[in-house]
């Protein structure tokens, strides 16, 4: 009954840490020159994100497995599984895997490195006020993942992903405007892109993993974490950035939509799947 409550709380990392670094470099690009910045000062944050990780190693040293799982090991009933295997095993599932959080993933950098680079690139604004604005929405985020996870556990994880694919659907079509608005447009943009990105990523780590078998879960859930994140972040920042280029920033958005569309359609597949297996088994 607490799943989406406990499957949120490892998603608040990544805003929390996205305050930090902004916060980190607004203090160094505001109180350097360009050519120190440029020079040097670019280098301390990642000093500090090195300290964060020995914290994270050590915390990561410190999970312990549940009993269940302990007991599987210890009777050798739960054995490494090989990726080819996993693949065979659990294609289709990895796939819808990979593809439900894509909107939630898409947005992430849609409301961190591409409106940055936006307005690096494209107005004469400060990056540090926005680095600034980047931070207080990110606030908003944090608070959105935390009511993701009470959200679920009340109308279910798959059925809050897709009302925020929708919401994020419709969020692609005024989005642009609102970055290419000035100030307060900017701040709009982010506030509400990290509200969508909390409620959506809060509790896209968990969309289909469930559907893994236990043999195979750990293993079929990292390649479905690690597609997910290439396929729907790894190039939003430069696909966002090259639209806006050429075609205007409201061309931006499409971007988005696409991610939309994807999470709308694999967690609509994995639901037909779901309602097959249970069919077929009963």
């Amino acid at each position: 009954s607490k799943r989406g409550w406990y499957a949120m709380v490892p998603q608040l990392g990544a805003p929390l840490g996205l305050i930090v670094a902004s916060a980190l470099f607004a203090y160094f690009a505001g109180n350097l020159s360009a050519d120190d910045f440029f020079d040097w000062g670019w280098r301390y944050p990642f000093f500090v994100a090195f300290a964060i990780n020995v914290v994270a190693l050590f915390a990561r040293l410190r999970m312990v497995t549940t009993e269940e799982y302990s007991s599987l090991f210890e009777t050798r009933e739960l054995q490494p599984a090989r990726i080819s295997d996993t693949v065979a095993r659990e294609g289709q599932n990895i796939m819808l895997g990979a593809f439900a959080p894509l909107a939630s993933f898409a947005l992430f950098h849609m409301v961190t490195v591409f409106p940055l680079s936006w307005v690096f690139l494209f107005t004469r604004e400060s990056p540090v006020r926005f680095l600034i604005i980047e931070i207080v929405a990110a606030v908003f985020g944090v608070a959105a993942i935390v009511i993701s996870g009470i959200i679920a556990d009340r109308v279910g994880r798959k059925s809050l992903l897709m009302g925020s694919a929708i919401a994020i659907a419709i969020y692609s079509g005024f989005a642009p405007q609102l970055l290419d608005a000035g100030a307060f447009g900017e701040t709009i943009y982010m506030v509400i892109g990290f509200i969508l990105l909390g409620l959506s990523f809060g509790q896209s780590s968990g969309a289909i993993a469930s559907n893994f078998k236990q043999a195979y879960r750990y293993t079929a859930s990292a390649l479905t974490s690690d597609m997910a994140w290439l396929f729907g972040a790894g190039f939003a920042p430069l696909v966002a950035l090259l639209l806006a280029t050429n075609l205007g920033v409201i061309a931006s958005g499409a971007y988005l939509l696409s991610g939309a569309f994807w999470t709308l359609l694999a967690l609509w597949l994995s639901g037909q799947r779901e309602k097959g297996d249970m069919d077929a088994g009963g």
